[in-house]
């Protein structure tokens, strides 16, 4: 992967740019760019202020405007996110579903502690089974046909 910073700007600078942006605008401190083979695809923000979302994160705006512009939820080989904030879990469960080789951060949860802004918890209660998170996760199976369930529905669904 050729050096992003090389192939037209300092993507991380442009993401904390970003966040500074919407700070002033009454939002929270992240930004986040998608880049992919050196060029600019989108970026996002978070958004939580304006759409009341907690998932409004901007990893996630900008993995959503990336999508659109590449039309294909796969970003796979070659795409980077810069982000101003370290990501939390749940941003990089979406990077990691959507093919994301690389994830470049500037900001850590330790210099986000003091503010109320590290997501170390969440990672920390994230590392446990489901049976100790502080959400109640529960499995009722449903009876499950291979042939002719739900997922086969689906896959014969699918063009081919």
């Amino acid at each position: 992967m050729e050096d992003d910073v090389n192939k037209g700007g300092d993507f991380l600078e442009l993401a904390i740019d970003l966040a500074r942006t919407n700070i002033a605008k009454g939002g929270r401190p992240f930004g986040a760019v998608v880049v992919k083979d050196g060029n600019f695809v989108a970026s996002g923000v978070n958004e939580t202020y304006l759409s009341n979302d907690s998932t409004d994160h901007a990893e996630m705006a900008a993995l959503r405007a990336a999508s659109r512009v590449l039309q294909s939820p796969d970003l796979l080989r070659g795409s980077t996110v810069y982000a101003s904030g370290h990501p939390c879990p749940m941003c990089v469960a979406a990077m990691r579903l959507a093919g994301v080789e690389r994830v470049v951060y500037a900001f850590s949860n330790e210099d986000g502690a003091p503010f109320g802004l590290s997501n170390a918890p969440l990672y920390a209660e994230m590392a446990n089974p489901f049976t100790d998170l502080q959400v109640a996760i529960e499995h009722r199976p449903a009876k499950h046909d291979p042939d002719t369930g739900i997922y086969a529905e689906w896959k014969r669904s699918q063009p081919r």
